[in-house]
């Protein structure tokens, strides 16, 4: 039997092994869309710990991380910062979402933010910008299980047709069994990507340079640039501090705004499961130490990869290891893309359903939980011809995400902390915020870049934003007070 055999036979172990996961995971879920979408609120501190790191940390870390760390060096510490500092915020704004959702029965974010200001054009631009962030961030799973399986086969399964198994795999447990897959895949893909990381991240400086201590001394001496923040851009110059901290910045502000993960508030069984989570989440950051020493263990291979994305499979398919071994670490890396799409694409169709539908048409809940499986469906049809037609970096995806999502962040501190925010306000500023953050793109796309001091175009969204709903919400008629105490001052429900 040839290597590629046996590497493709450990890839279709474990799509297998984890699809079954995912069909058995929702037998105990109730047929109701609080049980497709929000996993019945029941998700303990195991699940929600891995739901939310495995779905933070996704193809971007397990092969962009390695890619931007071996042609950008110090570039790719961004990473590491924002993952710490965005979650801090949850801590606060988890649990108080989390009460909301159980005492209204909010699913997803818009619900809650258009709980506080009521708005059927909110909700529809709410979810129109949340699916267009989606797009890339699904893409770049997709894209990262296809080159990695690609590499790993020797060409033998193109990037469409590995793309398309896995994402068949993920297609079939989110479909079925909703929310409860995500969480119980989730935590198996958790576990398996962070032991192939770390077995990875120290075997290769260790072949190849005889340790990381020394791996690091080599490089000091002959690429000392690499070492030193913020790092190189991608044609090589140094990126400026102002594109390396809003990078940081827009980021950390976004991270718990993505739908996603903000959903998961609703999912928890208790607000001190909430708090736990969150607490122990920065532990979930040594999963990018290895995913770095991977990177830098490439800087000095004599040979260079295609392209710096592909630089994880490369050195393994280099490195003369067994079949079965290169089959593994393959499975580690689809675990990174697909713990992510998944908790996406089951997003992504509720969002539709719930958000631009739900409030112009009154839908039973068995058919609104058939609308989002339909809708699942179409949303990784879409994502899957852009991930096989599309060429951009994979953190280069993200980052554009980023600049979006992060739109969603003052909608949510208004509607939980300030009392003064109004409807007309808040959706004033987020349609400013929202065009501001898309113009600043699509400058940089069109080759034309207005981005004063290389700043990231969801900052320069966030500075337009944040005013402009301040301005109008204090230009209009406030809300009744009953109306917005039941949000700014509703009490956590114990737990």
């Amino acid at each position: 039997m040839e290597r590629w055999q046996i590497v493709s036979g450990v890839i279709a172990a474990y799509l297998i092994l984890t699809l079954a996961i995912g069909l058995i995971s929702g037998r105990g879920a109730s047929k109701s869309v609080a049980g497709y979408v929000a996993g019945d609120r029941d998700f303990g501190l195991l699940v929600m710990y891995f739901v939310l790191g495995a779905s933070v940390f996704s193809a971007f870390a397990f092969l962009g991380g390695p890619g931007w760390t071996y042609s950008r060096g110090a570039a790719a510490y961004y990473i590491l910062s924002y993952g710490v500092l965005g979650m801090a915020p949850y801590f606060f704004i988890g649990p108080k979402a989390a009460a909301l959702g159980r005492a209204n029965g909010y699913v997803t974010q818009a619900q809650l933010i258009c709980g506080r200001f009521p708005s059927r054009l909110l909700s529809l631009l709410i979810a129109a910008m949340t699916l267009v962030a989606f797009v890339p961030y699904i893409t770049l799973q997709m894209r990262g299980a296809g080159i990695v399986i690609e590499a790993v086969t020797e060409g033998h399964v193109p990037l469409w047709l590995g793309a398309g198994v896995a994402y068949g795999v993920v297609m079939l447990y989110v479909l079925t069994s909703g929310a409860k897959a995500v969480g119980w895949t989730n935590t198996f893909q958790g576990l398996f990507m962070l032991a192939i990381a770390w077995s990875l991240g120290l075997y290769l400086p260790t072949a190849l340079y005889g340790g990381v201590g020394e791996m690091f001394e080599r490089l000091l001496a002959e690429r000392p640039e690499l070492l030193t923040a913020p790092g190189l851009t991608a044609d090589g110059t140094p990126w400026t501090r102002g594109a390396y901290s809003s990078a940081i910045v827009v980021s950390a502000v976004g991270l718990m705004m993505w739908p996603h993960l903000f959903m998961k508030a609703f999912t928890a069984r208790s607000d001190r499961t909430l708090k736990q989570t969150v607490f122990l989440f920065p532990t979930f950051q040594i999963f990018l130490i290895p995913v770095f020493l991977i990177g830098f263990a490439g800087v000095l291979y004599p040979e260079k990869a295609p392209s710096p994305d592909f630089i994880m499979p490369f050195m393994i398919l280099n490195a003369d290891l067994p079949a079965l071994i290169v089959g593994l670490f393959c499975a580690g890396a689809l675990s990174a893309s697909m713990s992510t799409g998944d908790a996406l694409l089951h997003a992504a169709g509720s969002v539709i359903v719930e958000d631009a539908i739900g409030p112009f048409r009154k839908l039973s809940d068995a058919f609104q939980r058939r609308l989002i499986q339909a809708f699942v469906l179409a949303f990784g049809a879409l994502a899957y011809y852009f991930a096989v037609s599309g060429s951009a970096s994979l953190v280069v995806l993200l980052l554009t995400a980023y600049g979006l999502i992060c739109q969603l962040a003052p909608p949510i501190v208004a509607a939980l902390y300030w009392r003064r925010a109004t409807t007309t306000g808040v959706i004033a500023g987020f349609a400013a915020g929202s065009a501001t953050a898309l113009f600043f793109f699509l400058s940089g796309f069109l080759g034309n870049e207005l981005r004063p001091f290389g700043l990231h175009e969801g900052v320069l969204g966030l500075l337009v934003h944040v005013p402009v709903l301040v301005v109008v919400s204090l230009a209009t008629k406030p809300q009744a007070i009953a109306h917005s105490d039941g949000f700014v001052a509703s009490r956590r429900v114990a737990g």
